[in-house]
């Protein structure tokens, strides 16, 4: 896939989409088959957690811009000496350089809020890391920062009133004043899904999966008036305002992990396939529109996708297995779906979507989706009847599903014939089960039917009652048309 123009450096004009590459997978490939896959997807930018020495090796060359980064564990060492410093810098970083084109050195990961004995010295080890580059007179090419949790900042919305927790200030202060006089970036990991489960509710799943949202859903910061359309954003500003609480007004944001699981426990109801690529193809089409952000339009906040492998070796819930792009023997968890963005997963086939019942979604309102569809949508739901293949489940959801997909394939996928007044959502996840062939499966035609079948009718012989189609049988219900036709418009 092609992630965006290729600018020279980290925090360009021109917003880009990275990967970072974890490893702790039990058939992790090796760095050839890594690069391969990269070069395949036509990713340009990759965060590693280490600086791995084969791997570095086999990405001399390509042309593929990479972050390093010192692990958490050799932290207190390299804060603590610039010999240590500069020893690692020559080991990891001039040792590959210019065949491997290093752009970025990260210093730990989240440390204030996994390693907060190391946070005395971390600034420290940021100045040692780029005297040892300026020494080498690689400091213009190679930035260096450090990656923070979305939970350094505290009072989050609105943004506005965002402030870094000041129990950082000691470090925070002195870290804003180097990356403001290297004309580095604040890395930030941003995770929606996370904002999403710890609400309990609070936070709507359409506003942090960045799917549109109607004007009167918008949040609105008092103070600014700025309207904030997904959690992404709000929590990109609030970085940015709690900067500008500390007096620091220009350095720009670079995220370097965000994500969304694509399984999860019991608990985790919403770590998806759907809701991840979802998340993904949306976030990778909001980063390269290079719209900024609602306080900063048109500043580019170019974002690392967590991740490109699933890490089954992670501890923890069953979602930090689950956020990878591809499984390690390279097959793909899902296929984005990035129509419309101006870029393509080499393996995508976007011709293969689906319009489906969304899991939360009114089942009066999907009743009504299932009825305008067999009816005036003229969408053969013959399938749906008992004994057909369809029937089973035999649910208002699933019925649904069928027949909205069944009209958003008739209308060639049209825009605007999978909505359903908010009920429906496009995937790229095949619903067909058994012996159930959802329309538009496999590049199958569909064919218009005039709909008199099924559709709403006057002919029905209860008292002048509308026939309503119901879980492959029928059965009435009076004034139905009038209310079909105001529930559901396409």
């Amino acid at each position: 896939m092609s992630l965006g123009p290729s600018c020279g450096c980290e925090n360009g004009s021109y917003a880009f989409i990275g990967v970072n590459i974890g490893t702790d997978a039990t058939n992790m490939p090796s760095p050839t088959e890594v690069v391969a896959l990269l070069k395949a997807q036509g990713i340009q930018h990759v965060r590693l957690y280490d600086a791995d020495r084969a791997m570095l090796r086999t990405l001399a060359n390509t042309g593929i811009r990479v972050i390093v980064s010192v692990p958490n564990d050799q932290i207190l060492g390299i804060g603590q000496s610039n010999a240590t410093a500069a020893n690692w810098v020559a080991r990891n970083v001039i040792a590959h350089v210019p065949a491997t084109n290093i752009t970025a050195i990260a210093v730990g990961s989240e440390v204030l809020t996994s390693l907060p004995n190391a946070a005395p010295v971390l600034v420290s080890a940021l100045k040692f890391i780029q005297a040892a580059l300026v020494a080498a007179n690689l400091d213009q090419q190679i930035k260096v920062s450090t990656p923070h949790s979305s939970s350094v900042i505290l009072d989050s919305f609105p943004p506005s009133q965002a402030f870094f927790n000041k129990t950082w200030d000691p470090v925070m202060v002195p870290l804003l004043n180097f990356l403001q006089s290297t004309g580095s970036y604040l890395m930030l990991n941003v995770y929606p899904y996370y904002d999403y489960m710890q609400t309990n509710g609070v936070v709507p799943l359409d506003y942090a999966l960045f799917r549109p949202l109607p004007p009167n859903k918008e949040a609105i910061d008092s103070n600014t008036l700025l309207h904030y359309t997904n959690v992404f954003d709000a929590i990109v500003d609030a970085a940015y305002f709690a900067m500008s609480y500390l007096k620091f007004t220009n350095i720009p944001i670079l995220v370097t992990e965000s994500g969304w699981p694509s399984k999860g426990d019991s608990s985790e109801p919403d770590a998806t396939v759907d809701n991840a690529n979802t998340y993904n193809s949306n976030l990778i089409r909001h980063v390269l529109n290079n719209s900024g952000t609602p306080k900063q339009p048109g500043i580019a906040v170019s974002t690392y996708i967590y991740e490109l492998y699933n890490e089954d070796l992670r501890s923890g819930p069953v979602s930090e297995n689950n956020w990878g792009l591809f499984y390690a023997n390279g097959a793909p968890v899902y296929t984005l779906h990035l129509t419309n963005s101006g870029t393509v997963f080499a393996n995508d086939t976007t011709n293969q979507t689906f319009c489906v019942a969304k899991s939360n979604a009114d089942t009066k309102m999907l009743q009504a989706a299932l009825d305008w569809a067999c009816g005036p949508g003229k969408v053969d739901c013959s399938p749906l009847l008992q004994g057909q293949p369809c029937y089973e489940p035999n649910s208002v959801a699933s019925h649904a599903t069928y027949a909205i997909n069944a009209y958003y394939q008739q209308m060639a996928k049209s825009a605007g014939t999978c909505d359903f007044k908010g009920v429906a959502s496009v995937t790229t996840t095949n619903p067909s089960h058994g012996s159930c062939i959802f329309p538009g499966s496999g590049g199958k035609n569909v064919t218009s039917v005039n709909g008199t079948a099924l559709a709403p009718s006057t002919n029905s012989t209860n008292s002048g009652c509308l026939t309503q189609y119901y879980n492959g049988g029928f059965f009435t219900s009076s004034v139905i048309l009038t209310l079909i036709l105001s529930v559901v418009v396409l």
